[in-house]
Formats: C-alpha cells, sequence, structure tokens
C-alpha cells in the first residue's frame, strides 16, 4: 500500500500556512457491514494495538468472570484501558488483583512512571515505588488474569498467543470482525501481549457490532452492553486526567465509546448511530488520531455545537510556543 494514497486527514497551521499534515485512512460502518463513510485503503492491514482493548474486555464479562468476582464499574474501564499509570489507577489495579486472590507480581507487564508528565514528575519526586499496576495497560492484563482465574487457566504465560486467553481473544476478533485472523501478521504489543494484523474494515465492523449487538447472541449482547456502560460510568479509568478518550466520555456518556491505540490507531462506537470507527494516521502521530476522530464525532452528530464547545481543546487543539502564545491550529482536513 503506498501511504501518498491516503487522504490527508489533519493539518497542522502555523501563521498564515498549513506547515504539517497527516494522512490516514478510516471507516465508518454499520453492523450489517454497510460502509457509511470512508477514506484511503480500508482493506490494506493494520495493528489494531490498544485501540481494540474494548472487545478484548468481552471474554471477562461474557464467561462470568466479572460477575463471579463481583467486579464494578471501574474494574470494567480498567480493563479497556490504557490509563495514564495515576496512583489512582494503579492502586485499583493493586486492590482488584487482590480481590481476586493474586498480587501485582503475576502481571507480565512492565512498570513504568506516569505518562501524564505532572503525575510521573510527582511520583519520583515522592519516590513512589513503581509496580506493574502502573503500567498502562495493567487493567487489561487484570482483566485476562480474572478471566484465567476463573476459568482454571494457569495463570503464567497468559500474554502467549498459545496460551488460551490469548486464543479466547483473536476468537473474539474473529467473531467481531467477521474475519480469518489465523494467518495475518503477528507482533508483539508495548505491554507483551501479541498484536494481530487486521483490515481496517474488519476492525470497523467489529466496532459497529460494539455500536449495535443487536445481531448477537444474548450472552454477548449483555457483555457489550456493560462493556459500554463501565466506560461511561468511569472515564478516567479508561485513560486519565487530560486525555482526549476521558474527556471525551465525560461529557458523551454512552454515546461514545472512544478508544485510543497506540501508532495513530483510534476505534470507536456510537450507539445511537447504530456506528462503529476504525482510523488509522499514517506517520502513526496520535495528534492526528484525536483530531480525525473528533471530527467524525461531530460529522455523525454525536458531539453537538454545545458539547464541540465544551470539548474544543480536544477537537481542535490550539497550537502555542514555549511562551504560551498562540502559534496555530491542528484541524480536521475531511
Amino acid at each position: 500500500m503506498s501511504h501518498a494514497a491516503n487522504p490527508i486527514l489533519v493539518e497542522a497551521t502555523r501563521g498564515s500556512m498549513v506547515e504539517s499534515f497527516h494522512r490516514g485512512r478510516y471507516v465508518v460502518m454499520k453492523a450489517d457491514g454497510t460502509v457509511v463513510a470512508e477514506g484511503g485503503d480500508i482493506d490494506a492491514l493494520m495493528y489494531p494495538r490498544s485501540a481494540i482493548k474494548p472487545l478484548l474486555a468481552i471474554p471477562l464479562v461474557e464467561s462470568g468472570a466479572a460477575d463471579a468476582f463481583k467486579l464494578e464499574d471501574k474494574h470494567i474501564a480498567l480493563a479497556c484501558s490504557s490509563h495514564n499509570g495515576e496512583e489512582e489507577h494503579a492502586n485499583t489495579v493493586k486492590a482488584w488483583l487482590e480481590h481476586i486472590g493474586l498480587s501485582v507480581e503475576m502481571l507480565e507487564c512492565a512498570p513504568h512512571y506516569s505518562i501524564h508528565p505532572p503525575a510521573g514528575i510527582k511520583q519520583a519526586g515522592d519516590q513512589i515505588t513503581l509496580t506493574k499496576a502502573h503500567n498502562n495497560c495493567s487493567g487489561k492484563h487484570s482483566g485476562f488474569l480474572t478471566t484465567a482465574q476463573h476459568l482454571g487457566d494457569t495463570p503464567a504465560g497468559y500474554i502467549n498467543e498459545s496460551h488460551p486467553v490469548q486464543q479466547r481473544l483473536i476468537k473474539v476478533l474473529e467473531e467481531m470482525g467477521d474475519c480469518d485472523l489465523s494467518s495475518t501478521p503477528r507482533g508483539i504489543d508495548g505491554c507483551g501481549i501479541p498484536v494481530i494484523g487486521m483490515r481496517l474494515r474488519d476492525l470497523g465492523l467489529a466496532m459497529a457490532r460494539m455500536a449495535d449487538p443487536s445481531g448477537l447472541d444474548a450472552k454477548r449482547i449483555e457483555a457489550i452492553k456493560r462493556i459500554r456502560k463501565g466506560c461511561a460510568a468511569a472515564p478516567f479509568m479508561v485513560a486519565g486526567t487530560g486525555r482526549f478518550c476521558t474527556g471525551i466520555m465525560e461529557e458523551c456518556g454512552e454515546d461514545a465509546l472512544v478508544k485510543v491505540g497506540a501508532e495513530g490507531v483510534y476505534c470507536a462506537a456510537f450507539p445511537k448511530q447504530g456506528l462503529g470507527v476504525a482510523l488509522k494516521i499514517d506517520d502513526g502521530t496520535q495528534r492526528g488520531a484525536e483530531v480525525a476522530m473528533g471530527a467524525i464525532l461531530r460529522q455523525h452528530g454525536v458531539i453537538d455545537d454545545a458539547k464541540a464547545e465544551k470539548l474544543k481543546k480536544y477537537l481542535t487543539p490550539v497550537l502555542t510556543n514555549w511562551a504560551g502564545k498562540y502559534a496555530g491550529d491542528m484541524r480536521p482536513a475531511f
């Protein structure tokens, strides 16, 4: 695929000219496979990265694990999260694992300082002892361990593709995206789990079914509704201070399930409209992906003028110099 073939989705201005731009591809779909809007090559493979975490949370609920351990909305939201690693995130993960009889040492992800700079600086200044619970993917991993604990899987090695935890996840992706992932590319994600190559079209269909699961079986419908409810009820746990995902869901509630992934990936489900969204920015920048997702939220009626005014720092970020003086804008170009 030639990246140059994909359209310019986002522009960065400085003064009176466009200084930089971000090409990418996107698809907006219905649960029956109808493409409502698209741009670029939606049939090319990509790695969905962390944008698919709401899909990866399905076994946690569908298996009965969430009910068996009496998980709350905040735990479901954490299972879908790429959180900042703020103390509230880490402490909640630690308490969750202790509640199900496990410890943070069983997580197979690595500790790091908070990705929210002020929180990371405070952690360093306070000499906080970092644990694996501080990893931005620790909520997802806790969901995996909870499912394994409930179903009697050996927890060790749960990040390996051959482990039952990962095999269930691949099956869910295939079912939700109506696709065969047995021979698509594989890689390793930042937190250690496998990443699975998917077509953007198939990812869009999977998210459309998160928005409108009416054609699925009853158990999956209930799991999806609970995941949407959990993220809407505890949006801070999905991301954290200053984050696009949290800000959008705080304002929109269950009208918008949005989830970031690394390398310029974003996914969303709009239940009222029955639409799923998948997008990928070619150069891998999060700033481009967020502005593009903001435009899609506006174009499909999820965010009206009143909400857009409240959310403008996320939808059309202002660029400033080091002195805080206005320098330009990020704006959608489609």
